[in-house]
């Protein structure tokens, strides 16, 4: 599956953080130990031994910059400085709260519309067929879920797989793919269902941190590379990404200069956002996307994009052509938007190809996105994330049948949602109706988008996606991480999602075997509980890694409820992994926020991979020392 065309979380600088350009807080750890003396300071539960360790959280201003966890879209633009960040301490509920969230919904409608469109458009599917989804996981999947906060839609991080499917099964006519490719998105909700009745919700902690990175890198990559010709106005002659890329020079000199005038104009837009808001006070208030179409429809409508014409460029005198073929093209009416799937080749092998790719991709993206909501709460609930995936599955089963992408717990427009003053889950409710109002009464507005200013937000989502800054981030947790990151895009973006995710995790767990990890403990790692009153300890040997980071997280959570003091002992351990590091890391927040204590010890006899706090350790050399004399 090849191809590209928007929404992402990401950072390997620790556990999952706040998305957009504030958050509720940052997390500040002690360095762990790294053989030598160190200061500790004390807490209140006294001097924490040698080889623990512990977080701080501190205020942070709006003006403090903070990174995106999760594989959806990073779109800071969209969230405004103006909206109140999500605090961390504890807010009462409130009586008339659906106030709030009916603000918020109608704020959140406003940035979502542009997207819903755009990443339908770069996933090969019809533009309605983005705000079926977003009407869907609103008005339906809400009840269902129970993540109170977050926002259920397209994302970009299913464009590349959704457009693969459409390209495959349809060997051409982009009609019939469409429809074999709502029957693979049917199916794989009906396994993201039994998965949430299995309680899979910890698959998100499966995988790997640098493969998942790696994939998301990936798909920014290939959506910059399909979406740039968009922007100039121009049909490419390639289809693979790295033939897109390379065919970016030649469709510059063709470019349609109207077009690209659009689509220059709302990239400067997008990507000066955030200098902009810090000088002029109104556009803190309007979101990026909404202030892109505020600037590209007049510019629609003054090259009189609805009639198709000739037009003479000044310049070199060249002519071109532009018409409604520029624009966003909606169906008269929602019943006629409603198409139905196709089921006769869904036990291919293409479609389940794809049928695996839409159910693991789509659970573990909603459930990262659901987990990096939950620390932007400020009631600070904890959602049930089988409960959530149960929604999105059915959610997905419903969106399907009726024409719409697949749909995941979106990071940005939930943070955005957040930001917006959002109490409960009647924000998402409203957001879906607002949409649903909207495409119903007055769908002629839509028609006046062009493609170039979609196509530019797609550009924007992608370079965040693929942003350099990963690349120096992933660098500094370790160079086997950065092996393994730059391997995963490459592969991905050479042939296709799936093969590029397997061979990332592959070649992980090769690098650990190199360092000596026992192969015997890649999937089943051996533990020692001991229960000692409120406090436990978990004596982990030969390895932690991510394989069977699950099995770890498990004997956790299966400790006795009076439990109140866990320390987790890597002393007998040959080698502890990043992602594990990661894990435990973001675990100990959940568990502070419920008064626990969970603290890691045993680390001082393991070298470092990197200065990160978060880097893969191995177990030191013992040199034998030589016999004097001998």
């Amino acid at each position: 599956m090849r191809g590209g065309g928007v929404d992402a979380h990401r950072s390997h600088d620790g556990a999952k953080r706040a998305v957009g350009s504030r958050c509720a807080g940052f997390l500040t750890r002690s360095r762990f130990p790294t053989g030598g003396a160190e200061n500790r300071p004390a807490t209140p539960h006294g001097n924490r031994p040698r080889g623990s360790f512990r977080l701080v959280r501190i205020a942070m201003t709006n003006d403090t910059p903070s990174h995106a966890p999760t594989p959806t879209e990073v779109d800071d633009a969209s969230i405004p400085s103006s909206a109140p960040a999500a605090a961390p301490t504890f807010v009462p509920p409130e009586k008339h709260a659906w106030r709030r969230d009916l603000l918020s919904g109608f704020l959140v409608f406003l940035i979502a519309l542009p997207l819903c469109l755009g990443i339908a458009m770069a996933s090969g599917f019809p533009p309605v067929a983005g705000i079926i989804t977003a009407v869907v996981g609103g008005v339906l999947a809400t009840w269902l879920g129970s993540a109170p906060l977050t926002i259920k839609g397209p994302a970009a991080g299913l464009i590349v797989i959704a457009l693969g499917a459409v390209g495959e099964l349809g060997a051409g006519d982009a009609h019939v793919g469409y429809r074999r490719a709502l029957a693979c998105i049917v199916v794989a909700a009906g396994f993201q269902v039994v998965f949430a009745l299995l309680r899979a919700g910890t698959l998100g902690d499966f995988f790997p941190s640098a493969v998942v990175h790696g994939m998301l890198a990936a798909i920014g990559i290939i959506i910059v590379s399909k979406q740039s010709h968009v922007v100039m106005g121009v049909a490419p002659h390639a289809k693979e990404p790295l033939m897109l890329i390379a065919e970016i020079p030649a469709s510059l000199m063709r470019m349609n200069p109207e077009i690209m005038l659009i689509g220059v104009i709302s990239l400067i837009i997008l990507f000066g956002h955030p200098r902009l808001r810090g000088y002029l006070s109104f556009i803190r208030r309007v979101p990026a996307p909404l202030l892109v179409l505020a600037v590209a429809i007049p510019l629609a409508s003054l090259f009189d994009l609805e009639h198709l014409h000739m037009y003479r460029e000044p310049l070199f005198r060249h002519d071109y052509q532009i018409g409604p073929d520029f624009l966003v093209n909606l169906p008269k009416n929602l019943i006629a938007a409603v198409t139905f799937p196709d089921f006769s080749h869904v036990f291919g092998g293409v479609s389940i190809k794809y049928i695996v790719m839409f159910a693991l991709v789509g659970s573990i993206e909603s459930l990262l996105s659901a987990k990096a909501v939950d620390t932007l709460d400020p009631l600070k609930r904890r959602s049930n994330l089988d409960k959530d995936l149960l929604a999105t599955g059915v959610g997905n089963l419903i969106a399907g049948l009726l024409g719409g992408l697949p749909m995941i717990s979106e990071i940005v427009r939930s943070s955005a949602n957040i930001g917006y003053g959002a109490r409960s889950r009647l924000s998402n409710f409203f957001h879906g109706v607002f949409l649903l109002l909207f495409v119903a009464f007055a769908p002629s507005l839509i028609h006046h988008i062009p493609l170039s200013a979609l196509a530019a937000m797609l550009i924007f989502t992608g370079v965040r996606l693929a942003s350099p800054l990963e690349f120096v981030k992933t660098w500094r947790v370790g160079k086997e991480q950065l092996f393994v990151f730059v391997s995963t895009i490459a592969i991905t973006v050479a042939s296709d999602l799936l093969l590029g995710v397997l061979a990332g995790m592959a070649l992980e767990m090769l690098i650990y075997v190199a360092h000596g990890a026992p192969v015997r403990s890649l999937f089943r790692p051996d533990i020692d509980v001991s229960v000692d009153a409120e406090r436990a300890t978990l004596r982990v040997r030969h390895a932690a890694l991510f394989t069977n980071y699950l099995t770890i997280k498990r004997r956790l959570a299966q400790l006795p409820a009076g439990v109140t003091h866990v320390s987790v002992n890597f002393e007998d351990t040959h080698f502890v992994d990043h992602t594990v590091m990661e894990k435990l890391h973001e675990l100990e927040r959940e568990w502070a926020r419920a008064a626990r204590l969970l603290e890691i010890r045993g680390l001082e006899g393991h070298d470092v991979f990197s200065e990160h706090p978060l880097a893969a350790r191995k177990k030191k050399r013992v040199v034998p020392v030589a016999e004097v004399g001998g």
